[in-house]
């Protein structure tokens, strides 16, 4: 079977953690065992999220005196893919002695006239307090929105319309290679309709929309969500929250979950079933295992009613 992979921000920093090198190492090694077990049975495509990462990086860039301007997100973005990438290599080469594996760039073509680059709702970086968030803002033109947490920065986020390296990431699966792409929903660019040069875009692609792409592209079966949660939950935040163990594509849209948070994972999971007939699942890192084989997460499953 060929799955495909979307790991959380919570993979290399979960809540509270401080961005540092040594903490998101430590971390890696709790995704090499929840995947490992898995890649020994199945073909496996490894995509991720960078939300921690690409925001420390724009801070920095835009603190930095020696720049004339930030450094745009397209590229901050494949430094996250190369960053993350070889931290995931390291991991696995460690678990599954052997087996061959490649950490790849990945190009995510997006529309220039996307209504998403003229309302920023993806949010990157860590949290401020109100009124930091707003001095911030007005320092180095950002735009910010209330979350959970505080106050972050949010950015354009475009929807994906294709996946540059496709074919060679198919390629790459047939010769068994692991595959570790499309980071942060790959880095965001434009092909001119004339000439199909590629631009980099200032943006982040949400990476579990990517992922549901990926996996419709290579023709996967099955599309694994995993993040810090055992289940979607009708409910989440309140006194009775429930566990969804089961849902249609339409099931799963008629619990309006939040953009911030479990909304893109369950219209990810309801976009990959829906055109491809295959099954999704969302559930927690640690139980990526069960949750293939139907003990654990919320699995997405087409409508089989006709008529």
């Amino acid at each position: 079977m060929r799955i495909v992979i979307a790991l959380g921000g919570n993979a290399l920093l979960r809540r509270g953690d401080r961005p540092d090198a040594a903490v998101q190492q430590a971390n890696i090694d709790r995704v090499a065992t929840a995947v490992a077990a898995l890649a020994l049975e199945h073909e496996v495509v490894i995509t991720h999220g960078n939300e921690p990462q690409i925001g420390l990086l724009a801070m920095e860039s835009a603190a930095d005196p020696v720049l004339t301007g930030p450094c745009p997100l397209d590229l901050l973005g494949a430094q996250t893919e190369g960053l993350i990438g070889s931290l995931l290599v390291r991991a696995l080469h460690d678990t599954l002695p052997g087996r061959k594996i490649a950490a790849l760039v990945t190009h995510t073509v997006v529309r220039a006239d996307d209504p998403a680059f003229a309302r920023p709702t993806k949010r990157v970086g860590p949290a401020y307090p109100r009124d930091v968030a707003r001095s911030l803002a007005r320092r180095r033109g950002w735009h910010i929105a209330k979350d959970a947490t505080g106050w972050r920065q949010v950015v354009a986020s475009p929807s994906p319309e294709g996946i540059v390296e496709t074919e060679t990431i198919h390629d790459l699966l047939t010769c068994g290679v692991l595959v570790i792409c499309a980071g942060g929903g790959g880095v965001p660019v434009t092909a001119d309709s004339d000439t199909g040069a590629l631009h980099g875009v200032d943006a982040v692609i949400d990476k579990d929309l990517t992922a549901a792409l990926l996996a419709e592209e290579l023709k996967a079966d099955f599309l694994l969500i995993l993040t810090d949660v055992p289940n979607v939950y009708d409910g989440y935040g309140t006194h009775d929250p429930q566990p969804v163990l089961d849902a249609t594509p339409a099931e799963l849209r008629r619990g309006g979950y939040p953009d911030g948070s479990m909304g893109p994972k369950a219209e990810a999971a309801a976009r990959f079933v829906e055109r491809t007939g295959g099954l999704a699942a969302i559930g927690a890192l640690d139980a990526a295992y069960e949750i293939v084989h139907g003990r654990s997460g919320t699995l997405v499953r087409p409508d089989l009613a006709i008529g």
